[in-house]
C-alpha cells in the first residue's frame, strides 16, 4: 500500500532530507538548537552531517556518561529487545526488579518507584511528601520549601518547585505552598522550614543554577531541621548523581542521607527513565492507583539502566572518576590563570565543572560556549555566566588535555573577534 503525504506525494519514494532548517519547519519552538546535526558517536566523539568531529563534553547534558553507542549497553538492549519489550504495570517484568534489587542494595533506599524522566521523578517525590505529611500530620502540613536558582523539571508542578522564575512565566496560576530560600543560607533555612513544611528539596550540586556545590554544613543542617520540623528531606541527583560527583551519588560523599532521592539522565545513558528511591515508611503512603506510569521501569530501560548501575558502581571506576575530575579541574584552573579578564574561577564537584565568567564577560558565557563550538569542542551554559563541563565519565587524560587546548583556541578567537 502507498503511503501520502498530505500533499499527495509518495512518502516510501525517497527519504526526506533534513537539515537544521528542517527544525524550524516541523517543529514546535521550544528550544534554539545549534546548527550542528550530530549523526553519528562514538565515545566521547560525534560528527555531524557534514562529517566534521566534535569532541562532546556535553555528555547530552550529564547524560551520556558511558559515552555515545558504548557497545556493552547495545549489547544489552538488542538482548532484551529480541526478549520483550514491554508489559503494562499490571504485571511486573524481570529486568526491572533486578535493576529495584540493585539500586536499594547500593543506596539507603528499601524501595524504588520507575518512570520516564527526572522531572517525573521529582513529581512522584513531591506527591509522595505531601501525601505522607496529610496521612501522618494533616492536611496543613503541605509547603514545600526549595532553593533559589534550583531545577527540578518541566512539568507545572516541577517548574513551580524549581526556583527560576523564568520558568514559570505565563503558566499560572501555580500550585501553592511552596516558597524558596537561598541555596546554602543556614540561617534562612532554619526560619523558612516551620512546623507546616512537609518537604525540602535540594540539589547536593546545582547545575542549572550555576553548577555550585552545597557546603557541608549546609547539607547537614537541613537534615537536623527537617528532623526536627518532621519534614522529609528529598535530594534531586538527577544531574549529580549516578557517578558524576565521584560517589554512585552526591549524599555519600556529603555523609547525609536524605528520606528521597531521585535520579535520571545517566541512569539510562540516553535511554529514557526515571527512579526515585525512599525508605519502606515512606513508600507505603503510596498504594495501588495512588501513582503511576504507562512506560516507567519497562524491560528495555531497566536493562539498559542495571547495566549502567553495574558499570559504575565499582571503586576503580569511581576511583578513575576521581582522577579525571583532578585533571580537568587543573587544565580548567591553569585555563583562568592564562585568561583572567574572561574567566574567574573554577567551580564543581567532580566531572560536573563549571567555568565562571570575569566581570568584564558577564552574560557571555553562550559566546564561549559558540566559540568552542566553532574548534569543535561541545559545551554547555549554566546561566548566562557560567560554562558548564560535564563529560562522559568515561574521559581519558588525552581528551581533556585535547579539551583543553580547544578551549584555549576558542578564547583566542573570541579575544581576536572583540
Amino acid at each position: 500500500m502507498t503511503t501520502l503525504d498530505k500533499n499527495g506525494s509518495n512518502l516510501a519514494a525517497k527519504p526526506a532530507i533534513v537539515t537544521r532548517k528542517t527544525f524550524d519547519q516541523v517543529m514546535v519552538p521550544t528550544y534554539a538548537p545549534s546548527q550542528v546535526v550530530p549523526v553519528r558517536g562514538s565515545g566521547l566523539d560525534v560528527w555531524d552531517q557534514e562529517g566534521r568531529r566534535y569532541l562532546d563534553f556535553t555528555a547530552g547534558v550529564a547524560v551520556t556518561s558511558l559515552g555515545h553507542t558504548n557497545p556493552i549497553l547495545a549489547d544489552a538492549l538488542c538482548a532484551q529487545a529480541r526478549t520483550i519489550w514491554h508489559v503494562c504495570n499490571l504485571y511486573t517484568n524481570e529486568p526491572v526488579l533486578r535493576l529495584a534489587l540493585a539500586l536499594t542494595q547500593a543506596t539507603f533506599a528499601d524501595r524504588a518507584f520507575f518512570c520516564n524522566s527526572g522531572a517525573e521523578a521529582n513529581e512522584a517525590a513531591f506527591k509522595l511528601a505531601r501525601k505522607y505529611a496529610s496521612d501522618k500530620f494533616g492536611p496543613k502540613k503541605s509547603r514545600i520549601i526549595s532553593c533559589l536558582q534550583s531545577f527540578h523539571g518541566r512539568t507545572l508542578f516541577t517548574v513551580s518547585v524549581g526556583g527560576q522564575p523564568k520558568y514559570t512565566e505565563g503558566y499560572a496560576p501555580l500550585p501553592e505552598d511552596i516558597d524558596h530560600i537561598p541555596f546554602n543560607n543556614i540561617d534562612a533555612a532554619r526560619a523558612a522550614i516551620t512546623d507546616d513544611v512537609c518537604a525540602v528539596v535540594v540539589e547536593p550540586v546545582q547545575g542549572e543554577g550555576g553548577v555550585i556545590p552545597a557546603t557541608p554544613e549546609y547539607l547537614q543542617a537541613l537534615r537536623q531541621i527537617c528532623d526536627e520540623k518532621n519534614a522529609l528531606l528529598i535530594f534531586d541527583e538527577v544531574q549529580c548523581g549516578m557517578g558524576r560527583t565521584g560517589t554512585l551519588f552526591s549524599y555519600m560523599d556529603y555523609g547525609v542521607t536524605p528520606d528521597i532521592l531521585t535520579a535520571a539522565k545517566a541512569l539510562g545513558n540516553g535511554y529514557p527513565i526515571g527512579a526515585m528511591l525512599t525508605t519502606v515508611e515512606i513508600a507505603k503512603t503510596f498504594s495501588v492507583g495512588s501513582h503511576g506510569t504507562t512506560y516507567g521501569g519497562n524491560p528495555l530501560a531497566a536493562t539498559v539502566a542495571l547495566k549502567v548501575l553495574e558499570i559504575i558502581n565499582t571503586p576503580e571506576f569511581l576511583a578513575r572518576v576521581n582522577h579525571a575530575s583532578e585533571q580537568l579541574q587543573k587544565t580548567l584552573r591553569g585555563i583562568v590563570a592564562d585568561y583572567p579578564h574572561v574567566f574567574a574561577e573554577v567551580r564543581g564537584k567532580g566531572l560536573l565543572l563549571g567555568l565562571v565568567m570575569a566581570d568584564g564577560y558577564k552574560g557571555r558565557s553562550k559566546d564561549v560556549v559558540n566559540a568552542a563550538e566553532a574548534q569543535g569542542l561541545m559545551l554547555l551554559v549554566a546561566g548566562m555566566d557560567v560554562v558548564r563541563i560535564v563529560p562522559a565519565l568515561i574521559v581519558s587524560d588525552r581528551q581533556i588535555d585535547e579539551a583543553g587546548k580547544l578551549l584555549r583556541q576558542a578564547v583566542d578567537a573570541l579575544l581576536k573577534s572583540a
